[in-house]
């Protein structure tokens, strides 16, 4: 028997070569490229939006926002009028603060009510349980205005219109089914395994709530905060409806309908009052982005 001469051992770690290879990188390149002009695309209308915030009344009546690019330097086309305009006779220094005291218990409270149902929909067996889950998925596709009237009512009844506590409870009650759909998936895919060492080591469901599953569920927490925070702030029917339009009452959205003017004569100052209210959606949402995309896809497929 004779034995082949032995050949150069091949190198199973080197780059993939030929078509194969080639078109990997002609995809990660186009696909990065496609992603540039999108941002691009997108940031054009901001940039517009923040250059005309500091242009003269006159000059955006005059001609367009593209044309100060010409000559960046030229401080007389700049003011800070518009800002000034916006932070005293608008009125958004009140406004911003009713805003702020609508937006954080407006998230706080469903967020809280709805771990607690979901926890209970996950790990805790009653009877009706899944149709419950289903009633509560199910008044996700209720249109929302379906509901104001009867509210509004019941909230005269009860002396609780125009007050911050109405539109607290009227955006809880907006919010839950969206909050307990999310808390719901991601607290069901948590390892069962921790939770019935907890329960072998005689913890209650509370304990078991609050130190193993409020810690590990802080992704879909975090992503449901951005939703509700964005959508309580950026509000305005519910606010206008359960709140009401007073100077001492309103908030940023309804102060930005009234800082156009009767005949929209002011619309110029639109621009300087959307970069003011933008501020603190802009600083939660970059807070707690690292968690959104986790806390949106965690418990969508299970193995």
């Amino acid at each position: 028997m004779t034995l082949a001469a032995p050949g150069p051992e091949l190198d199973t770690t080197a780059a993939p070569t030929g078509s194969d290879g080639v078109g990997a990188r002609r995809g990660g390149w186009f696909v990065r490229i496609t992603v540039f002009l999108v941002v691009v695309l997108w940031l054009i209308p901001s940039l517009g939006v923040l250059i005309t915030s500091f242009r003269p009344e006159d000059d955006v009546s005059r001609s367009g926002w593209w044309t100060t690019i010409a000559n960046p330097f030229d401080l007389g086309q700049w003011t800070l009028e518009n800002y000034r305009s916006v932070l005293d006779a608008g009125g958004f220094s009140n406004a911003w603060m009713n805003s702020l005291a609508v937006a954080i218990p407006a998230t706080v409270i469903p967020m809280a009510i709805a771990a607690f149902a979901a926890y209970a929909f996950s790990w805790m067996r009653f009877k009706g349980r899944e149709v419950l889950f289903v009633l509560v998925v199910g008044l996700m596709v209720v249109p929302l205005q379906m509901a104001l009237i009867p509210i509004l009512r019941l909230f005269v009844d009860w002396e609780l219109n125009g007050t911050f506590l109405g539109v607290w409870l009227a955006h809880t009650a907006f919010g839950l089914p969206l909050a307990t759909y999310l808390l719901r998936n991601y607290i069901g895919s948590l390892p069962s395994s921790i939770i019935e060492s907890a329960r072998i080591d005689g913890a209650d469901h509370f304990t078991i709530f609050w130190r193993l599953v409020v810690p590990l569920s802080v992704p879909a927490l975090a992503a449901f905060a951005i939703f509700q925070f964005l959508w309580v702030w950026n509000d305005l029917l519910v606010a206008y409806v359960f709140l009401g339009g007073t100077r001492q009452t309103r908030v940023v959205t309804i102060a930005l309908a009234n800082l156009v003017g009767g005949r929209g004569e002011d619309w110029h100052l639109l621009t300087s009052a959307a970069f003011v209210t933008m501020g603190l959606p802009l600083i939660v949402f970059f807070s707690l982005q690292r968690y959104f995309v986790r806390g949106l896809t965690a418990g969508s497929v299970k193995g």
